[in-house]
């Protein structure tokens, strides 16, 4: 159910008579959907143990085709407002990782991308398709509003991103900062924990872990080869070998929670591992042994990650050029569909093509710096001294697969 009634909390008409704490700094937090919803989390943590600010959530109108996002942000304890509320307040700090209805928001604004790098890997929008102009992201359509430059900071991954950024929309360079990419240094910073995630899995130490990761869409590894976590599962000697599923969170989103494990009912049976969509990814991606992917965000965060990766699906006509997608694709051997799958998952484990963690490079151009980077950027847009100590980035949480 959508977030409808208004909520009598720290923010509107009489909130001074209403609360415990005073004069807080009122963070808005934007959730369109699960997957930036997530990235924000990671954002937040930077907020952690400070008095002096009070976070709110909320859901834009257009995320009620998207009702996971709602049930997300329930989850979390927060409080959350309707967005018709949101609207009517001035925040002193809103988080986007998304562009979706920012426009109308009263704040400053700083967004972050939600998967790896602010640059789009697809050649062209999901919208618009093959007919719309092709463009990288950070375009002018998405950064303005009626001439109006929309956000306060825009954070960026990469360096390459300024010069993305110097030829798509030069009037927002001045907001630009190049902050690294924090889900790629918090998967760097909890790698030491890859043995407590493969307890929480269930793997055990003589036991390779083989995860499917699909972005969604049906040119995803999911979309075009559904059958493949039964084929896995049947063919992989269980005592040597587990399976887990990582799906984006829109796949869940879209085709309901029920009807994807409906579909996975017979794997789970056999011992498929899936792991839930707003929880765990992370982890997977440490705890695997070879990763089965695509053209999504999360293999080329395991191909960082010196994990040997296998494409199992990758529309080479829709990727662009340049993309971290294609860097990833050009070193990732291709999963054959009519050649034994015993045989190449045996020589995919033994791959060495992403060993050199080369594409952690192209991911992010401050590895280890971006909660000190991030830190520094919220803090200035609430006006306030950050607080003592370095930024850091708590470690993944453990993994919990499905259950039924």
């Amino acid at each position: 159910m959508p977030i409808d009634r208004w909520v009598h909390g720290p923010i509107g008409l009489d909130a001074d008579l209403r609360v415990t704490r005073a004069n807080c700094r009122k963070v808005l937090v934007t959730v369109p959907t699960v997957a930036a919803g997530t990235r924000l989390l990671e954002l937040l943590a930077l907020l952690e143990a400070d008095h002096r600010v009070q976070v709110l959530f909320s859901t834009p109108d257009n995320a009620r085709h998207w009702p996971d996002a709602t049930e997300f942000v329930r989850r979390l304890g927060g409080l959350a407002i309707p967005w018709g509320q949101a609207l009517e307040h001035r925040f002193d700090l809103v988080l986007a990782a998304s562009h979706a209805e920012l426009a109308p928001l009263r704040g400053k604004v700083l967004i972050v991308p939600h998967g790896a790098s602010s640059l789009m890997s697809r050649r062209y929008s999901r919208s618009g398709g093959v007919s719309a102009r092709p463009h990288m992201g950070l375009s002018r359509e998405t950064l303005t509003h009626r001439g109006r430059l929309i956000p306060s900071v825009i954070a960026l991954t990469h360096d390459q991103e300024l010069a993305a950024l110097r030829r798509s929309c030069p009037e927002a360079l001045p907001k630009a900062v190049v902050t690294g990419d924090i889900c790629m240094d918090r998967l760097i910073a909890s790698q030491r924990q890859r043995d407590s995630y493969r307890r929480a899995l269930g793997v055990r130490p003589e036991q390779r872990l083989i995860t499917i990761s699909s972005t969604w869409s049906t040119e995803s590894v999911f979309g075009r080869h559904p059958l493949l976590c039964k084929k896995l599962v049947d063919i992989l000697p269980s005592a040597e070998f587990r399976v887990a599923l990582v799906l984006h969170p829109s796949a869940w989103a879209v085709h309901s929670r029920w009807q994807v494990t409906s579909w996975l009912a017979d794997c789970t049976r056999a011992g498929l591992l899936v792991i839930p969509p707003a929880q765990g990814w992370q982890a997977t991606m440490i705890a695997s042994d070879l990763v089965i992917g695509d053209q999504g965000s999360t293999t080329q965060y395991a191909a960082a990650l010196g994990t040997p990766v296998v494409l199992a699906a990758y529309p080479d006509l829709a990727v662009r050029q340049g993309s971290l997608a294609a860097a990833v694709a050009a070193r990732a051997p291709r999963l054959g569909d009519d050649t034994p799958l015993l045989p190449q998952v045996n020589r995919a484990l033994r791959s060495k093509a992403f060993e050199d963690r080369s594409i952690a490079d192209l991911i992010s151009s401050r590895l280890g710096r971006s909660a000190e980077l991030l830190r520094r950027a919220m803090y200035g847009l609430l006006e306030l001294t950050e607080p003592l100590g370095p930024a850091t980035v708590p470690p993944a949480a453990l993994p919990r697969p499905l259950r039924w």
